[in-house]
């Protein structure tokens, strides 16, 4: 019964932590931008060869509003024309390769990123962080220069 109530309180807890309410993230906050992967849920990101990322582009076509281009590596390299609204950030249209890793922890994020990507994720920029939250994972970048 402790271990539910537990869950219960952290669930309520993270809902509270993917909530639009405050000030949205803009594209153009976000363009022309490579963030790097540095923690899953709290837990730092073990050392690769190749950091996981994430990057961001302008939309070629500007009768877009709200449009980004999103691109990245997690083990696969995936990339997709996003949309950028109150603070959330979808991808429907997400394409992924498809190699095996020997890193499982890097087999698990390239599920993460995409489940979180199409279905949507609440995006939080505070100078060099950017966050990527869904009720049941959060990813924490930093901003590469």
């Amino acid at each position: 019964m402790k271990k539910y109530v537990a869950l219960c309180l952290i669930s309520l807890a993270l809902t509270g932590c993917v909530n639009p309410g405050k000030a949205s993230v803009q594209p153009d906050q976000l363009q022309n931008h490579r963030f790097v992967l540095e923690n899953v849920d709290g837990k730092a990101v073990k050392a690769v060869t190749t950091q996981p990322e994430i990057r961001f582009s302008a939309q070629p076509d500007i009768s877009l509003v709200n449009n980004i281009a999103v691109s990245g590596m997690m083990c696969n390299r995936f990339n997709g024309q996003g949309k950028l609204s109150e603070g959330e950030l979808k991808v429907k249209t997400l394409a992924m390769t498809r190699k095996l890793c020997t890193d499982p922890q890097l087999n698990e994020l390239d599920q993460t990123i995409g489940n979180m990507l199409r279905k949507g994720a609440q995006v939080d920029l505070t100078e060099d962080q950017l966050t990527l939250a869904t009720a049941e994972k959060t990813l924490m970048f930093k901003r590469v220069k």
